[in-house]
């Protein structure tokens, strides 16, 4: 060991969790030299987001739900032990051992060690398939249950046993919920927003069962369990998840000599020391002013206190506000406060649309003056608002009841609570403690879009809930300095690509130098030109390699491919809802093997071959054609896949035929573009095994029609689609889907994903069902019009390509010969044939690479 490094102070955390890696991270970044820190974690794997947790059943990896990695802690010095619980704590020679025997000595010490899920002493509680929802290793567990059985219960309704609930309608189990109180989120909710939650969860297909107290867990007759119920009744189940609450892990500190608080909880003052001046607690095992706080909001102050005062800062833990907001299975919840009303002499407003299923409750105090606290189901948009008014102590308009009352916008200006009225201490983004100033100063720094703040600050890179908020501060801060954001779409056209859209319906301008001669200037870009191209597309699907369009395609349209690293392109057919015939797979199988081609069967269930040179394309595509296959669009900025479970056709649990309505739209939409990608699914019942909603159009069958979920999102930020519209019969579907696709070709910006340009509408949700649903702009039938024509003018471009000589000779290495490319190499693993440069990783440039 160096002689710096022997003087360095020497720090121990107990603990790699969010907590214990947000201080880790906090003092590295203030003090890289100045410490030496090793970390301990009794698991396999170092920090991971434990809020978005329930991703990992959407399709999030452990290595997307990474906070950190082994390289970051070593170019920091960070030391780390996976594997190896701390056991033992000796504070009086300054050093802890763990189970594997290790001794390591500290100068200060920091316990991070959170809680533990607790089990209801239940006879039976611990048989093969009962598990609880804490860790990736626990979901790992509960996933190899859920391939292995029909039903799951939870035993817990509160937040975590809900997101548990969801898990197992990801896995497609029969799902319930079991709650000793008489409703769902006892403590986040009142009696009324509990009721609706309930009825909108149910409405989902999960069964909800409360006032129900377990009394054993013994073998079942028609499932693997049964649990009986005190008041005489049962539920079967095959799977059964806890999560019944959590307990402080403070087994340590109290074995040692550490004070504990009544009920649990490590002991800790301002500064968040314990009782032994150098060992500090920060976390859920933390027990400050006798109060555990659950949320990781609170647990990153208590690590930035920790940091601050171990550094010799003054920074002071006095409390957190626990209100929260979250989406549970697709439903937007949120708390704030009081949300009993048990403040003396409170009042409250209550807004209740059982219609709509909205219900929203906001707590006044005796004067009227102040909130207390507030209660949102169904809608959770005035939630950073009446948050920053309880926090920031501000006084309520003379009529508080336009804070929840619908299109309250109007009647609340100046009644002094928008946003310029806050104050620059008002903290913004509670995750990473980013405050109305911080975000000013960021716009007078240079930021002018939420992606600059997100990379300047952090805000609304944590949990989410912010993001809203965050948005307006930005777009109000950036009025107040006056500045004006540029929409234009590039030097070429000094409109966005709504505005360009419009012209190019209203005018019916069909080619681009048409557009560029009326409405630009120059001679076009790489932004402009394929911006256009995918315009003129999505409103007259004319054939794309037109002359009159080539010059707009990007390689992949050019080609009608996907060009890959090693400079070949991709095959990928249309199958249309996943069902295939023999006779075609037979075919697909053929060329496959005639052309050496990889293969692959895809989540969007089609097949895909890779590896096709370019003069071979025609060939191969001549092929497929004359056996009845279309192009799958892959290459293209449109309607790729429209994924399905097998429905009613075959399922025991379907109740409507998924898989032949999945054709119907997969055929409507076919070819139609649009500013980026779309997908689609649809689950013949509510067990949601084509994962509908985390596409851009989701579609679930229940007895009563078809639910529509819409603007969901699988890819780089996962997002789960809204609920848009329920009980549809198949033409009302249709038609709303008409309306929702075109309204979003219409008013997206280039490259704009549906769930960020949701995010990004004004009005949001409630917005667009009012122009989708209740047609409020007037446009409905335009929208429908204009998707009639489009799906009219549909061509397979492979087809017109190979029936079209001209166009065929674009199909070919060299200009002035016929002589292919033999410099490519290949390898094989797996009885397939992949490009050597996967073993190399060398690539060519391309103009873009598409994602299938």
């Amino acid at each position: 060991m160096s002689n710096a490094a022997k003087n360095r102070e020497r720090i121990v955390v107990v603990g790699n969790g969010m907590v214990g890696h947000k201080f880790i991270d906090t003092l590295i970044n203030d003090h890289r030299d100045q410490y030496e820190i090793i970390t301990f974690s009794e698991e396999s794997r170092l920090a991971y987001d434990r809020v978005q947790l329930s991703g990992y059943f959407s399709g999030k990896s452990a290595d997307d739900l990474a906070l950190t990695d082994a390289s970051y802690y070593q170019e920091n010095g960070i030391h780390f032990v996976l594997n190896d619980k701390v056991t033992q704590l000796d504070h009086v020679n300054n050093q802890v051992v763990t189970a594997s025997g290790r001794v390591e000595p500290y100068d200060k010490l920091v316990l991070a060690t959170g809680s533990f899920p607790f089990v209801p002493p239940i006879p039976g509680n611990d048989k093969a398939h009962c598990h609880v929802y804490r860790t990736i290793d626990d979901l790992e567990k509960i996933t190899a249950s859920g391939a292995q059985s029909r039903v799951g219960v939870v035993i817990g309704g509160g937040l975590l046993g809900l997101e548990a609930a969801n898990a197992l309608t990801h896995l497609g189990l029969e799902t319930h919920v079991v709650e000793f109180a008489p409703r769902l989120m006892a403590v986040q909710l009142d009696e009324g927003g509990g009721k609706l939650l309930r009825r909108k969860i149910e409405a989902l297909g999960v069964q909800v069962h409360t006032e129900k107290a377990t009394t054993e867990i013994i073998d079942g007759e028609t499932c693997r369990y049964r649990m009986n119920f005190a008041d005489g009744s049962f539920l079967e189940t095959d799977t059964i998840v806890f999560s019944a609450g959590i307990r402080p892990q403070d087994e340590l500190a109290r074995q040692f000599g550490l004070t504990i608080g009544e009920r649990g909880g490590i002991v800790i003052n301002n500064q968040c020391q314990t009782s032994v001046e150098n060992i500090y607690a920060i976390g859920e095992c933390a027990l400050w002013d006798n109060k555990i706080f659950g949320l990781v909001a609170p647990g990153y102050q208590m690590a930035k206190v920790t940091a601050s005062h171990i550094s010799g800062g003054d920074a002071c833990f006095t409390g957190a506000d626990m209100s929260t907001k979250l989406k549970l299975l697709g439903v937007d919840v949120a708390s704030i406060g009081d949300v009993h009303g048990n403040t003396p002499g409170a009042q409250s407003y209550t807004y209740n649309d059982e219609i709509e299923q909205i219900y929203k409750r906001l707590i006044v105090s005796a004067d009227g003056k102040k909130i207390v606290g507030a209660v949102l189901v169904g809608d959770a948009e005035a939630y950073g608002t009446l948050l920053q008014t309880l926090l920031n102590d501000m006084t309520l308009p003379e009529n508080p009841s336009v804070l929840i009352l619908p299109n309250h916008g109007d009647e609340s200006a100046g009644s002094g609570l928008g946003i310029d009225a806050l104050p620059d201490s008002a903290s913004i983004c509670s995750c990473f403690d980013v405050t109305k100033g911080d975000i000013k100063q960021a716009v007078a720094a240079g930021c002018t879009t939420m992606s600059d703040l997100k990379t300047s600050t952090k805000a609304s890179t944590g949990c989410g809930g912010c993001s809203a908020l965050a948005k307006q501060v930005l777009e109000s801060e950036l009025s107040n300095l006056g500045f004006e954001v540029n929409n234009d779409l590039c030097e070429h056209f000094s409109y966005s690509r709504q505005q360009l859209a419009d012209i190019v319906r209203v005018k019916k301008i069909t080619h681009f130098d048409q557009l560029l001669e009326s409405h630009g200037q120059g001679l076009g870009c790489e932004i402009c030109k394929p911006t256009v191209g995918s315009i003129l597309a999505s409103y007259w699907n004319d054939y794309v390699l037109d002359d009159q369009h080539m010059e707009l395609q990007d390689t992949n349209d050019i080609y009608l491919g996907n060009m890959q690293k090693d400079g070949t392109y991709s095959v990928v057919p249309r199958i249309a809802g996943g069902e295939i015939t023999p006779d075609k797979l037979i075919v697909l199988g053929q060329v496959a093997k005639e052309f050496d081609l990889y293969t692959k069967i895809t989540g969007g269930q089609r097949v895909d071959l890779f590896g096709a040179q370019l003069h071979e394309l025609p060939i191969i595509w001549k092929k497929l054609i004359d056996a009845g296959f279309e192009t799958g669009h892959a290459y293209g900025k449109s309607v790729r896949t429209v994924k399905s479970c097998v429905g009613s056709t075959w399922c025991r649990y379907g109740v409507k035929d998924s898989v032949g309505f999945a054709i119907d739209i997969e055929n409507r939409y076919k070819g139609l573009r649009s500013p980026h990608k779309l997908k689609f699914a649809v689950s013949g019942c509510t067990r949601e095994c084509a994962e509908a909603q985390t596409k851009d159009v989701g579609i679930i069958a229940t007895d009563k029609g078809w639910n529509l979920y819409v603007c969901g999102n699988g890819g780089m930020r996962p997002r789960h689609g809204d609920l848009f519209a329920t009980d549809l019969n198949d033409q009302q579907l249709q038609q709303t889907i008409d309306r929702f696709l075109m309204f979003y070709i219409r008013t997206a910006d280039r490259l704009q994903r549906t769930s960020v340009w949701l995010e990004n509408l004004d009005g949001g949700l409630d917005y667009l069902k009012s122009v989708i649903i209740e047609d409020s702009l007037g446009i409905a039938s335009e929208l429908e019009n204009e998707m009639a024509h489009n799906v009219k003018q549909y061509q397979c471009e492979w087809k017109t390509t190979i029936e079209n000589p001209e166009k065929l000779k674009r199909f070919q290495h060299f200009i002035n010969s016929k002589a292919i490319d033999d410099h490519l190499e290949f390898t094989t693993e797996r009885e397939q044939r992949f490009p050597h440069s996967k073993l190399n990783n060398n690539q060519i440039d391309v103009v873009e690479l598409t994602e299938i």
